[in-house]
């Protein structure tokens, strides 16, 4: 037996995990690259064209590029990069695309079972947040609840653990202190996204601590995370002219999740609840006026199969047919002085195709029906016609690209 074939048995004892190296990174994280001071390069990226049928017109967008610099010092430290343009382009002073460090961190092994990492990263949280790759998961556009509730990709500096139990096989586990939220950014409609500060002048005086469970049992990938975190780091007497709790935890968010996944003969399911709770959402508006709630929800859940299945079993060429549904309420709850808007109120039905003809890339079709309550008028300031209508049903058609290397 290989040196190389018996890594990866090791490596699957090790995470009692399913899936298959897909990049060159997830070969620099895995430990399958044997010499010293070897830089790898690797990427992402995706492109589509959406239709939408109330309209009657069409966009079309590279939605994002990546690419990927890593480096290996010893079998002890590694070194993670990965660089984001969004949209094609930045210009000044017209809205347009962003560059951004998705992720900047070491990673400094400890033993078999244990590594820490530092630096700019993306917490265990969700689904999507860590296996964001647009060949991992179905649909052009990532889950409305992991993106509108969960924040994904949410990334912030810090320090976390990762490791495994030998003595419960598949049970791996995760611990990490970053900086928290700002909540002066919070936007009425995005959740929690716009508070996000992915490592640009973080404001670090207030901090967060989040933690997950990850077990794999045969074919069932199950999770839980939950974060807690500060959202005003501002020195003590401007938060008390703000009437804002000041400290490393004050003002609070906190988020909690549930996730579970099964793959087997060419069936697969994913399902997803969170809830975000924000207490003082209530001093938030107050502050800021910015319409915070103080409770928001999301599930989804979706099913594929694919159907090569039906005719070869051996082909690493896939064509899965998948439908997902979900539910994601942005105002859940809101404290005396937030406003309530139906459109925060969304149900998503989601069908399409992933096909996927060689390891690493995929083109992808879905048909995206959105669903909301009526749109709360008191809140439009400018109205028709210079403001559009606003449909509480409306359908998305997607036709596009992704890769990953």
């Amino acid at each position: 037996m290989s040196r190389f074939v018996l890594a990866l048995l090791l490596l699957f004892v090790s995470f009692c995990t399913f899936s298959q190296v897909l990049t060159h990174e997830d070969s620099l994280s895995a430990g399958l690259i044997r010499s010293n001071n070897v830089t790898v390069i690797s990427g992402y990226g995706q492109a589509k064209v959406q239709y939408d049928f109330r309209t009657k017109t069409a966009v079309a967008n590279l939605t994002r590029n990546v690419l990927f610099l890593g480096h290996k010092f010893n079998d002890k430290i590694y070194f993670f990069s990965e660089m984001e343009l969004e949209n094609a382009k930045v210009t000044n002073g017209n809205p347009s695309g962003e560059i951004s460090m998705e992720q900047l961190f070491l990673k400094f092994n400890i033993n078999r079972d244990l590594y820490l990492q530092a630096g700019l990263f993306i917490p265990r949280i969700g689904i999507i947040n860590e296996n964001h790759l647009p060949t991992t998961f179905n649909g052009n556009d990532r889950t409305f609840v992991e993106t509108l509730i969960i924040p994904s990709t949410w990334r912030e500096i810090g320090v976390g653990v990762y490791g495994n139990l030998r003595s419960i096989p598949g049970l791996n586990y995760s611990f990490a202190v970053v900086n928290g939220l700002n909540s002066s950014t919070f936007v009425n409609g995005s959740g929690i996204a716009e508070g996000k500060q992915e490592g640009s002048n973080a404001t670090a005086s207030n901090l967060a601590v989040t933690g997950a469970l990850l077990y794999y049992l045969k074919n069932w990938r199950l999770q839980a995370s939950a974060y807690y975190g500060g959202s005003a780091g501002l020195i003590k007497r401007v938060a008390d002219s703000l009437q804002l709790k000041s400290g490393p935890f004050g003002t609070p968010v906190s988020l909690v999740e549930a996730n579970a996944q099964y793959h087997n003969n060419g069936i697969s399911f994913r399902a997803l609840a969170t809830m975000v709770r924000i207490p003082d959402a209530f001093a938030i508006n107050r502050a800021y006026a910015n319409n915070t709630p103080s409770t928001m929800v999301g599930y989804y859940a979706e099913l594929g199969y694919d159907i090569y299945r039906l005719f070869q079993t051996r082909t690493t060429k896939t064509f899965v047919v998948f439908a997902r549904e979900e539910f994601l309420d942005l105002n859940y709850r809101i404290p005396v002085n937030g406003i309530k808007d139906g459109i925060n109120v969304k149900h998503y039905t989601v069908l399409g195709f992933t096909f996927r003809p060689v390891s690493g890339v995929v083109v992808k079709a879905d048909y995206v029906l959105r669903r909301t309550d009526e749109r709360n008028e008191d809140l439009i300031v400018t109205p028709f016609p210079q403001q559009l209508p606003y449909y509480t049903s409306n359908g998305f058609f997607n036709l596009g690209i992704g890769y990953s290397f």
